[in-house]
C-alpha cells in the first residue's frame, strides 16, 4: 500500500511541475500555475521514500546518507516553493524586493542549495544501485538540481524545458516502481561457496 500510495504522490509530483512549466513557456507565470508548483514538493516526499526503500539493500550507506540529504533538502526547498509561489507572487514587486533583502533570502537560497545537494547524491544513488531505470534516474541527477538554482531565475523556454524534463523523471519512476520486477537483495542473490562434503 505505501508503495501504490507513494507512486500516486509521485505521478501527481511530477505532472504538477511539468504541466505549469509547459504552459509557463506560453503563457508566463500565472496565478493557477504558481499555485500548483507550490505544492508540487509536497507530493515529492512520499515517492522519495519509496524509491529509497525499493533500492535500500543495494545502495547501502551511500544510499541512506543521500537519502537523507534529499528528504531534508525537499522539505526546506517545499518551504521555499510554498513561499515563492503562493505567497511573494502576489506581493508588488517593491514589496518583494525588500523583503529580498533580509535574511529571506539568505533561507531561500540556503534551501535550493541543500536540495540541490540532496538531488544530485540521490540520483547518483539511484544510478549506482541500478534498481530503478537508467533514464529517468540520470533526468533526476541532472534535472532537479538545476530545477532548484533556477526557482527564482526569469521564466524563459530553457527553465520551462527543465521543468518538463523534471517532472517526467518523478512520473517515469513513479511508474516504475509499480510496473517493475520486486527489488533484488543483492546480498540473497549473492553466490555462496560449496560447503566442504564431510571426508
Amino acid at each position: 500500500m505505501l508503495t501504490r500510495l507513494g507512486a500516486a504522490c509521485g505521478v501527481l509530483a511530477g505532472l504538477a511541475i511539468a504541466v505549469p512549466g509547459l504552459i509557463e513557456a506560453f503563457a508566463g507565470e500565472t496565478a493557477p500555475t504558481s499555485f500548483v508548483l507550490g505544492l508540487s514538493p509536497a507530493f515529492a516526499i512520499p515517492l522519495l521514500t519509496v524509491l529509497h526503500l525499493r533500492q535500500a539493500t543495494a545502495a547501502g550507506a551511500f544510499g541512506a546518507v543521500a537519502y537523507t540529504v534529499n528528504a531534508v533538502g525537499l522539505g526546506l526547498f517545499g518551504g521555499a516553493a510554498f513561499t515563492l509561489n503562493l505567497a511573494l507572487f502576489f506581493l508588488d514587486d517593491a514589496v518583494v524586493e525588500d523583503l529580498l533583502r533580509g535574511p529571506t533570502i539568505v533561507a531561500l537560497l540556503g534551501s535550493a542549495l541543500v536540495f540541490a545537494a540532496g538531488a544530485a547524491l540521490f540520483g547518483v544513488s539511484l544510478l549506482r544501485a541500478g534498481i530503478h531505470p537508467r533514464v529517468p534516474a540520470v533526468a533526476y541527477l541532472l534535472a532537479l538540481p538545476v530545477l532548484a538554482v533556477a526557482a527564482r531565475l526569469p521564466d524563459t523556454p530553457v527553465t520551462s524545458v527543465v521543468h518538463v524534463v523534471a517532472g517526467g523523471a518523478l512520473v517515469w519512476l513513479a511508474c516504475a516502481v509499480t510496473t517493475g520486477e520486486p527489488a533484488p537483495d543483492r546480498r540473497a542473490a549473492a553466490p555462496h561457496p560449496a560447503s566442504p562434503r564431510p571426508s
